[in-house]
């Protein structure tokens, strides 16, 4: 990794706290100095949306929506839009994530309409793929991510010249403590960034961040490779001490 490049650190806060928790880890986030090579964002629950937004409103942190709909307004009891995410103050949201994919069904088609309407609401999009043991067992892991990858990004005009953010985290490696060995991590990223520039353009830029059992011991050796540029922290990233640990990890890898 070159000096010039970024890290983006990815704070997935799940449903693990709740707006009083989220408060104060945010107003213990916003009290650390941040290195210039970092581009942290933060995802807490809706709930806390508001109070995190404020507590970074003067801060380099940005905050991003676990979750979205695609359509901006109507008769949709409990769906929040894209577009109200960033009427509040977001600046990212994740799209595809594995639990949304795997504990509530939602389908490649169902996370294409979330991106365009993310894009037009001039978020940045965080799109998460991967593959299920099962698929990785039986030698599928590529083909599913080139359809999911496909399935976002193909014929998507509204996308040149924007910012993406693809999150390789295979379903295996997610909350279960079994990591992804960092030279695979690579060779799936190298593959995600190739059918990301060819689907969206060169003048596309996408970024690739590694999630599944990042830890403060591990984060160094996936960013020290050349095509992940960063990661995606769930449950340890909603812990200050192990946040900034995993922080102050990911500065060694520059």
């Amino acid at each position: 990794m070159t000096d010039s490049k970024k890290i983006y650190l990815l704070a997935n806060w799940k449903m693990y706290l709740d707006l009083a928790e989220s408060v104060a880890l945010a107003t213990a986030l916003r009290a650390q100095k941040l290195s210039p090579e970092i581009v942290m964002t933060v995802f807490p629950s809706a709930l806390a949306l508001s109070g995190v937004v404020n507590e970074f409103s003067d801060s380099d942190i940005a905050v991003g929506a676990q979750n979205t709909y695609f359509v901006d307004k109507g008769g949709l009891t409990g769906e929040i839009s894209a577009a109200m995410f960033a009427a509040a103050g977001c600046q990212y949201a994740l799209v595809g994530h594995s639990e949304r994919r795997h504990l509530f069904g939602e389908s490649n088609h169902l996370a294409r309409q979330k991106i365009e309407a993310i894009l037009a609401t001039n978020l940045v999009p965080v799109l998460c793929v991967g593959e299920t043991k099962e698929q990785r067992d039986s030698g599928e892991a590529a083909e599913v991510l080139e359809a999911q990858i496909r399935s976002a990004f193909t014929d998507l005009t509204c996308g040149q010249g924007r910012q993406f953010i693809v999150a390789y985290e295979p379903v295996w490696a997610v909350g279960t403590g079994a990591a992804c060995d960092p030279f695979e991590a690579e060779r799936m990223a190298g593959l995600i960034e190739t059918w990301g520039r060819l689907l969206l353009g060169e003048n596309s830029e996408v970024f690739v961040v590694y999630g599944g059992s990042v830890r403060p011991d591990n984060v160094a050796a996936y960013l020290k490779e050349p095509h992940v540029s960063g990661v995606l922290v769930g449950a340890a990233s909603s812990r200050l001490d192990t946040w900034l640990e995993i922080v102050q990890s990911a500065l060694t890898s520059v």
